[in-house]
Parts: structure tokens; sequence; C-alpha cells
């Protein structure tokens, strides 16, 4: 990936299936209205080129929703075929055990995963809780960055009893005991963490090695709180990121780009902060 060649790069790219259309994924849809964004992967990866930003994609292994889900060795060699803009990151659910481990262990000994992506709402767990750890192991070790879903979540919502997603377990605060347990761990909390923002940029302000991304809000939904913290104290801190395909970039850059953020804190959060934590 040639940082220098690129305007952006998107911390947050979902990698979903093209004729997804069960309820969940209508549901979501809805909630996140049409966004046009091409689902297969060669019409993802021309998305991307074409606007010159580069993207970490991933996939979500749960069981809860009934969603399309893509191996993660598929997910690595798209990114691999794409590299001049992608990298890709694992996610693995926790309740798998040691299943799960071996995974990991794998795929971060072979090069082709550069982060782990979890969703405690869909996945069912507290991120503190300790059938975790050995998968924070794995990832604390290699340094490299763990992204936990955190705050509302949009998908479920508006489904009878949410689909089954406990909004409980995207509660930041949980996530702070993990990197009081991993202090060397890259940790990126994940969307605006609404309606726990203020818990989440108190962890970033406490604890060093812990980043947020601003993906699956459109930057004209966020809190003012947020931006001061974003231009000030967090400004090296905070990532770009869309939620692609439910949250494209081009819209989401268009209303960034209407916020009142500091011209030199503007490339920070588009890419700088992003290359740095990512090693790019």
């Amino acid at each position: 990936m040639r940082v220098s060649e690129l305007v952006a790069i998107d911390t947050h790219v979902h990698l979903e299936c093209e004729d997804a259309s069960n309820a969940t994924d209508s549901a979501a849809k809805k909630y996140f209205g049409a966004s046009a964004a091409p689902r297969d992967r060669a019409g993802l990866a021309e998305y991307y080129r074409s606007r010159r930003i580069g993207c970490v994609v991933f996939s979500v292994d749960e069981r809860l929703t009934g969603r399309h889900q893509f191996s993660n060795d598929v997910v690595a060699e798209f990114a691999a075929q794409n590299s001049d803009i992608m990298i890709a990151y694992a996610s693995l659910d926790p309740t798998r055990g040691p299943d799960a481990v071996r995974e990991a262990k794998r795929l971060v000994a072979s090069g082709v995963v550069r982060g782990l992506k979890l969703h405690p709402p869909i996945q069912q767990f507290f991120p503190n809780d300790r059938i975790a750890y050995p998968l924070y192991e794995v990832f604390a070790e290699a340094r490299l960055p763990v992204l936990f879903h955190t705050g509302h979540s949009g998908i479920g919502t508006g489904m009878p009893g949410g689909g089954g997603v406990r909004l409980k377990y995207g509660n930041p605060m949980y996530v702070d005991d993990v990197a009081v347990d991993f202090p060397d761990l890259p940790i990126i909390l994940a969307h605006p963490s609404f309606p726990w923002q203020d818990e989440a940029i108190s962890i970033c302000l406490h604890k060093p090695t812990v980043y947020m991304d601003l993906s699956g809000w459109s930057p004209k939904y966020f809190p003012a709180n947020l931006i001061q913290y974003a231009n000030t104290l967090l400004k090296k801190k905070v990532l770009f990121g869309s939620d692609y395909p439910l949250l494209t970039p081009d819209r989401w850059m268009d209303d960034f780009a209407k916020l009142d953020i500091k011209p030199e804190v503007r490339p920070l959060i588009l890419k700088e902060n992003a290359a740095k934590l990512l090693g790019l």
C-alpha cells in the first residue's frame, strides 16, 4: 500500500455477499438507507481504487443473524489480490474456544491478516469475558490491533426483539478491562459509541493504546463532544471508517467536509493516524 498516493484509509469495510437478502440484511438496509454500493468483490476493489482510498476489509464470524459470512482465508486472499489498496483483518468468534485460537495463530503466523475484528453484541460476549483472552493473547504478542464494535447496533434495529442482539455487550467500558490486562495490545473502539460516547472518549484519553474509528454514523450526526475531542486531545487517536457497504466513503467524506474540523487535524483522521497505527 503506497500511503503517499492515497487520499484516505478506511479502517472499517465489510466484505458482504452481493445478494444478501435475509431479514437482518433487509432491516439493516432500511436503517442505513440504500447506499447503492457495489457488494461484489470486484466492485468493492474498483470503488476504493478509483477513489484512491486504502481500506481494511473483514467479514464477521457469528451465528446469531444468519447473514452470509466469508471465511478468513477468502478475505485474506481478496486483500492480497488488491494489496495496493487493501489489508485484511481476521474475524473470530471467541465463543468457538480453542478452535478460534488455533485459527488465529495460523492466520497471524502466516502474515495474511493485520488485525482482528470482533462484534460483541452479535457474537454475544462481554469483551472482558475470560473466554476471549486467549484470542487477545495471540494478537497482543504480534502487536496487531483488535477492533471492537461498540455502542448501538444498526444490525437488528427495528426487528422484533432487535433480532436477538443485546446492546449491553457494546458498552465500551468492558473494553477498558482489556486495555488494562493487555497494555501493549492496540485496541480500536469502532463507531461513535452511542449511548456511551463519554465513556469511549474517557477510555481513549486514559489508555495510550486505545483508539476509536468513526464508522457507522454519518458525521453530520456526531455529537459535539466527539467533534471537540477529535479536534484536540484525541486528534492523533481518531480514525476514518465508513462501514461500507451500508455507509459509503462518498457519503461519509462529504458530510465530514462540512464539520468544523481544524485543517491540520483532517489529514490525521483521514489517513495519517491509521497509517501509523497499522504500520504502513
